[in-house]
């Protein structure tokens, strides 16, 4: 579902889910035009894609025939189970996946009303981010422990580093060519195109600099303007191949570097960029200044970031002697 094929004008049953396709050909072609027309962004669509279907094969197990004789009290009960079984943030998502489906289906005149309109989702409300974040001490010992005899090595530590020092994305990271890495007013520059098509473009701190001229040059990918900039290695030969490198191996090789450099904490993709806005506000950096380098809309947004509190409470709770 995440990946769809292009739509034909009557496409398999088996494509979609059984309480579709037994609502006709108009409500499969239309639940179809919902992810390939409607969202754009491709981590939306999977997740969308896999709240709807398990929403949808949950109603099927519960005696619902057809797409068409969802009720609120189906999405109420399912939102609520699912509330039970996992986290808020979770249930709210799926909730949001189904009320968007719905009001598609009400607009391609599949279904009459909205069944989700009606559901509220649980409440949830947060003020400090749940990403780990490292000590800078951590993070330099992940970057000093890459062996950068090799290309695996120069693209990992280039990757890392750019997360780091830019506050870049995965997404946004694994997105870049080749020519998103430039030269302005005899500075390297980044250009990250992010969510929403957002083009976002800052200098390089020059650190990172110095982690991707030596990336480039010792991995030969100057000539290759148009090419991924991150790569996967191709197996045997330890080099770079021309596909670029998917989020799930970023987050395997994360986890393989950090325990290499011993660090305990489990850490993922988005560590870094958390890491990185931490450090630059703990060394006098304004909260609004960092959200326009995240290419954040809010400061709001930025502070869930913001993990400076840690060591306040780490300092207080050390006053506990006994």
């Amino acid at each position: 579902m995440s990946d769809l094929a292009p739509v034909v004008a009557r496409p398999p049953r088996d494509v979609v889910p059984a309480l579709v396709a037994v609502a006709g050909e108009r409500a499969q072609i239309r639940f179809l035009e919902f992810f390939a027309a409607n969202i754009r962004n491709a981590n939306t669509r999977r997740a969308y894609a896999r709240a709807v279907v398990d929403f949808l094969a949950w109603c099927e197990g519960r005696g619902v025939a057809s797409v068409t004789g969802v009720q609120p009290l189906h999405v109420g009960a399912y939102i609520e189970a699912l509330s039970l079984a996992r986290s808020a943030p979770t249930a709210k998502q799926h909730l949001a996946a189904i009320r968007q489906l719905f009001d598609w289906l009400v607009m391609g005149q599949v279904v009459p009303l909205n069944p989700a309109a009606s559901v509220r989702g649980p409440s949830h409300s947060v003020r400090r981010g749940k990403t780990p974040v490292l000590d800078p001490t951590e993070a330099r010992q992940i970057l000093d422990a890459i062996d950068i005899s090799t290309p695996a090595g120069l693209r990992d530590r280039a990757l890392i580093g750019l997360m780091v020092f830019s506050f870049a994305r995965i997404g946004a990271a694994l997105g870049m060519k080749v020519e998103d890495v430039y030269v302005q007013n005899r500075r390297l520059w980044l250009r990250l195109h992010e969510k929403g098509g957002k083009r976002h473009e800052m200098p390089c701190h020059h650190t990172l600099e110095t982690y991707l001229d030596a990336y480039l040059d010792g991995c030969a990918l100057r000539g290759d303007p148009k090419g991924p900039l991150f790569r996967t290695i191709e197996r045997g030969r330890a080099v770079l191949t021309t596909t670029p490198l998917p989020q799930a191996n970023a987050y395997a090789m994360i986890g393989r570097r950090a325990a290499g450099a011993g660090i305990a904490t489990k850490i993922g993709n988005h560590t870094f960029r958390a890491t990185g806005i931490t450090a630059y506000l703990k060394n006098g950096g304004t909260l609004e200044n960092a959200a326009v380098m995240a290419n954040h809309a809010s400061t709001r947004t930025t502070q869930l970031y913001d993990r400076r509190s840690d060591q306040v409470s780490l300092d207080e709770i050390e006053r506990v002697r006994i």
